[in-house]
């Protein structure tokens, strides 16, 4: 068996990768939502949480071209919200802001600060994102040489052109990266067809039901596991 030499470098997905984030935002959307009834009463009487949220995946099936970036379309739908009730649409700033510091009140996995510790030692470390996490505000910014967002590229995940921007970002070549996400497709399947490694970050054990059509170079439920892996080749 040809051993692998250890990556050059290794570019990370976000969300659900190095945090939890369906909670997070569950907890954002309860506090904009309460934001809302105290500074804008009548989108909150008109609206729920879940009526603001479906007519957001409205939006986006007329205007599929907001999938890069989840923030502008939200404030998209905060806008067409506030229009509706004759509230002052300008206020959605105001409540995008709130909103988005919630959004980055992220809590790491426990595994993954002393993970790009570690790692970082061995490789260039950045990510590439389809989502609006703030590395900086979260605390995270100094363990990244590098970071792509769809909604700053123009693209997103599974496009080949992310990854390879990832990956031009730190000067290496894809042959020479290892891409890390908890997505079967858009970021396995999606960094492989780019020319990258991938590895399925799986941190709650699900079944890998396309494996006939996507097999993951590795993988691992920890950032730790995964440290062993590349230490290993």
């Amino acid at each position: 068996m040809t051993r692998q030499p250890w990556p050059k470098a290794v570019l990370f997905d976000l969300d659900d990768t190095l945090w939890p984030i369906a909670p997070v935002i569950l907890e954002a959307e309860k506090l904009l939502y309460a934001w809302l009834g105290e500074h804008a009463p009548r989108v909150a009487e008109r609206f729920t949480i879940d009526s603001l949220r479906a007519a957001r995946l409205e939006l986006l099936a007329a205007r599929p071209e907001f999938g890069i970036d989840l923030g502008a379309l939200r404030h998209a739908g905060l806008v067409a919200a506030f229009e509706q009730v004759g509230e002052d649409p300008g206020k959605a700033e105001l409540a995008m802001t709130v909103f988005f510091a919630a959004r980055n009140a992220v809590t790491p996995y426990e595994d993954v600060v002393p993970g790009l510790e570690r790692l970082k030692r061995h490789a260039l470390v950045g990510s590439v994102t389809n989502g609006v996490a703030d590395l900086q505000t979260i605390g995270l910014a100094h363990h990244f040489q590098a970071s792509v967002a769809a909604r700053e590229f123009g693209r997103a995940k599974p496009d080949p052109g992310i990854f390879l921007a990832g990956c031009a970002a730190l000067g290496v070549e894809p042959g020479e990266t290892l891409y890390v996400g908890d997505d079967l497709l858009l970021d396995v399947q999606g960094a492989q067809r780019a020319g990258l490694r991938a590895a399925w970050m799986n941190r709650t054990g699900k079944v890998n039901e396309l494996a006939h059509e996507v097999r993951p170079d590795v993988e691992v439920a920890s950032l730790d596991a995964l440290l062993d892996w590349l230490e290993s080749l």
